[in-house]
């Protein structure tokens, strides 16, 4: 493997050295690939190695490339479009939602889920755990809040955590009818826990989605998604079966 130098440019060292790396990933490598380490390829490119990180952490932003446990980087597969919020008057859980149930918990809400709720900061909500996968990965995974007041019946249910509990939660809620929805998307870095979850680094990109769900006036729950960012591309119409590929060549599926 030859010395690349780089060319003096006006724009940030890391930023030229991205699209030179992008374009290496393209001609020399192959999804799953692991890339060289970082001494050798800051030497290759004739950068310091944080030169070097700045590039590689934008292009695993950008979903060029993959940070695994015990393993290194390796070149990142093609982002898979993850539909969110395709129907505007359906509830969590009901059928042909892609999420699956993993546990239930009752416990104070963080101060801003409270607030976005409309309860006392001391007040338990029912805080049902989600996850979702794509082709075989974890691409997701959710807190979904919901207060005792949006399911008043649940007192009835003798499950108090786990998989059970979460279905019985999400049933009960089904029964208010919904008016609507609002989401809002932004760029996050993921939790500990997050991180275990969709098998990542704590504090890789993830893209967080929060959904209020609005039924008689008021939030009846309050959903956070945490999304894969260098995995899933959101879309928010019919088409989450589209795939985006790096190389010249797109196509729908």
């Amino acid at each position: 493997m030859g010395t690349t130098q780089l060319e003096t440019v006006p724009e940030p060292k890391y930023w030229h050295l991205k699209t030179v790396l992008s374009e290496a990933l393209d001609s020399e490598f192959s999804v799953g690939e692991i890339l060289p380490n970082e001494r050798d390829l800051a030497a290759r490119f004739g950068v310091a190695r944080a030169t070097l990180r700045q590039a590689l952490e934008q292009l695993e932003l950008e979903g060029r490339l993959q940070r695994r446990r015990g393993v290194g980087t390796t070149v990142a597969p093609p982002r898979v479009g993850v539909a969110v919020g395709t129907e505007q008057h359906v509830w969590p859980g009901a059928p042909g939602d892609a999420w699956q149930p993993v546990d239930c918990a009752r416990a104070a809400p963080p101060a801003a889920v409270a607030d976005a709720l409309g309860t006392g900061r001391d007040e338990p909500v029912h805080t049902v755990r989600r996850s979702r996968t794509t082709h075989g990965r974890p691409v997701a995974a959710e807190l979904l809040y919901v207060p005792s007041a949006s399911v008043p019946d649940l007192s009835a249910i003798d499950t108090p955590s786990g998989p059970a509990r979460a279905r019985a939660v999400l049933r009960e809620l089904q029964r208010l009818e919904l008016d609507g929805r609002e989401s809002a998307v932004e760029l996050g870095s993921a939790r500990a826990d997050d991180a275990r979850e969709l098998d990542r680094l704590p504090g890789a990109p993830v893209l967080v989605v929060t959904t209020r769900y609005i039924a008689d006036g008021r939030v009846a729950a309050l959903s956070v998604a945490t999304y894969r960012a260098d995995t899933c591309r959101l879309t928010f119409g019919d088409s989450g079966g589209v795939e985006i590929h790096h190389g010249p060549h797109s196509r729908a599926s």
